[in-house]
Formats: structure tokens, sequence, C-alpha cells
């Protein structure tokens, strides 16, 4: 998700980037580096704790300074880039440009209330929406932001909401202009959403095979893999994207599956689904779909007896068994 939000900035002509990482946390920066390979330059912003989405852009100022800017949640995914909304936050001359998206459930997102061409208020998660549109996850800026998100106080789950910063603006007599997404666009906050939006992206799959295929598999639609990947006596159906350093043995890949680096896939078949980094599937007697996997999970079946699920899952984790 990152790597496609950072490409649709570079198109944009944004070419400084900051990300906001996890204090401690290097996993992104080792992932992307300098941002070179992007086009981009990254510099990493530490929060040491998850204090609201105001609160990133207040950790950012430092950074960004007097410009204008771009925030973009990680977690958005949408059609044709933001070139748009970057233009016409340019012509707009307001000090803030909001992106919405109509939805039929606006009371989980943040909520604008419009008057012609301009927002009026703005609500976090109202039960009485104003509009059927929400607030995505794509802001734009002027430094006007910055008083907004210094001056808001703490919501009651202790954050510095990024909606009340909106309101701020407005109440100070600022201009919040907006743009309406059209097309297709994800807050993949939910597993539902991340499957989804993995289907988008790989339907728009580009790139290079650089997977060692023997003779004996079968590689048919599009495939992406990376250095290092290989592939052994099995049968892979795109759109379907490897990173580096998989291995595939004896198993079935189907349609939109994505597996991130250094994970082993053997004897299973895996379809619809999405597998983190160091990971292992493993003798799985049936089909995996519609399934998400963080980093280094180990899913194999059992060769003991007596024959039982032997599940380790955290927070919110949710487990079919067939």
């Amino acid at each position: 998700m990152l790597t496609y939000a950072m490409g649709y900035m570079a198109d944009a002509g944004i070419k400084e980037i900051g990300i906001i990482v996890n204090a401690g946390d290097d996993e992104i920066e080792k992932s992307f580096d300098s941002g070179k390979e992007l086009g981009v330059k990254l510099t990493y912003i530490p929060q040491g704790a998850p204090l609201g989405l105001a609160h990133v852009v207040k950790i950012a100022e430092p950074f960004i300074g007097d410009d204008k800017f771009l925030f973009y949640l990680g977690d958005n995914i949408l059609v044709g880039g933001v070139m748009k909304f970057v233009d016409e936050f340019e012509a707009s001359g307001s000090n803030c440009h909001l992106v919405l998206s109509k939805v039929s459930d606006p009371e989980r997102f943040g909520v604008p209330e419009i008057s012609g061409d301009r927002i009026i208020s703005v609500e976090e998660k109202p039960s009485n929406p104003k509009s059927d549109f929400a607030v995505t996850g794509i802001y734009l800026y002027d430094s006007s932001i910055f008083e907004a998100v210094n001056s808001i106080k703490p919501s009651a789950r202790g954050e510095l909401e990024i909606s009340d910063a909106h309101q701020y603006l407005l109440d100070s007599g600022k201009s919040v202009s907006f743009s309406e997404i059209t097309g297709w666009w994800k807050d993949t906050g939910k597993p539902s959403d991340l499957l989804e939006a993995n289907r988008l992206v790989l339907d728009n799959l580009r790139g290079k095979n650089s997977a060692k295929v023997d003779n004996k598999s079968s590689v048919t639609g599009r495939i992406v893999a990376g250095k290092g990947t290989t592939i052994k006596n099995s049968k892979v159906r795109g759109p379907v994207i490897l990173g580096e350093n998989v291995h595939v043995e004896n198993a079935y890949i189907g349609p939109y599956t994505s597996i991130s680096n250094d994970c082993d896939v053997i004897g299973c078949e895996v379809e619809y689904s999405i597998i983190m980094s160091g990971s292992s599937l493993k003798n799985v007697e049936r089909r995996i779909e519609a399934s998400l996997m963080g980093h280094d999970v180990e899913l194999s079946q059992s060769s003991t007896r007596p024959r039982a699920h032997r599940i380790m899952v955290g927070d919110q984790g949710r487990v079919e068994v067939a």
C-alpha cells in the first residue's frame, strides 16, 4: 500500500515525503531506504505513541515548515492517483482541501456538512450524519493547519482528532474546499477491505516475473515475482504478486494472491489472500482463501496424534476452521 501511495505522490510531482513510523521500528525504513528507487526522497519521522491524526501533523511540522503539503493515510487506496486533488487545491485558494467519497455508512468516518463549493462543518463519526460523504484519508493543507493542531484538545479517547483540527480552521474563518472521488476508493480498515484493495491493485498489475520456474510448473496470467523466487512442481494463476526469495513447491497459487518476501508455500493451495513476509505454509490439506496472514506466521498440518487444531491468534483475530 505504501508503495502505491508514494507512487501517486511522485506522479503528482511530490518528491519529498515524510513517513510517520512507530518509534524504534525500522521495518519500513529497511523496505524503502532513501526512496531513490521510487524517485523520491524519504524522511522517517518517529511517533512515540498513536495519539491521533492531528498529532501526526503536529510532529511533522519541523519537516514541512511553511510549505503546502499533502497528508496521505497509507491504508487508503484509490484509482487515478492524487494529481487531480493537488491541482484542485491549488486552484481553490483555500487553506485546507479535503477529499470526499460517498459512502453507505458515513457514521464510520469524519463527515462534512457542505454548502456550495465549501465545507462549513466537520464531525467525527456522528450518530446522525449531515451528509452521505466520508472524509477520506487524503488531505491537503497550507501552514495554517499547524495552528489548528497545536490549539485543539485531546478527545474523549485521548487523541488529537483531525476532524477537530478541520473544525478549528472553519471556526477561525479559514477556507475549507473539497474534491469528490468519483472512482474506486477504499479505506482498508477492515480485512475484507484490504482483500478488495489487493484485488484492485492486482487488476492493474504491471511488472516483471523474475522467478525461476521448473518444467513441471504451470504459470499463467499476470505474474510479478522478485529476485530469488522459485516455483517448483506448482501451478500459479495470475494476477499474483510474489516477493523476493519466495519458495513455492507442490502448490497452487490462485488469482488475487499477494505473497511478500521470504515466504515458503509448500504442499498448499492459496487463493485471494495476502501473506506477509517471513511466513511459512506447509502441507495444509484444504485450500486457503480470503485470508490475511501477518509477518512470520507458521501454518502447517499437524503430524501428531491426537489430531487437533493448535491456534495462536492475537487481538481481533478471526479463524474459520472447515
